[in-house]
């Protein structure tokens, strides 16, 4: 198992950056969140999964739904944590 943090910039806040990011999560068996960070610019996540499907998970982030425009992802590794759902967390 592979556990990210991953920050998304960019116009990704009122594009529904967050609802479609969990169901692509969901879609690949992963766990963890989403949520707006504070910037108004910024998204963040944490997934839990295995290794490809963590990296399809951040392919489909580097482009994100149609309406959003992604200006970079940063990712920094986390500890594996007991599996759960994925959530949207406002």
């Amino acid at each position: 198992m592979v556990r990210l943090f991953v920050r998304v910039r960019g116009r990704v806040q009122g594009v529904g950056f967050r609802q479609a990011a969990a169901d692509e999560a969901r879609r690949l068996g992963l766990t963890g969140y989403v949520k707006n960070a504070l910037a108004r610019d910024t998204v963040e996540c944490e997934v839990q999964g295995t290794p490809e499907a963590v990296e399809r998970f951040l392919a489909w982030v580097r482009v994100g739904p149609p309406l959003a425009r992604v200006d970079a992802v940063e990712t920094e590794p986390r500890p594996d944590r007991p599996p759960g759902d994925f959530v949207i967390r406002t």
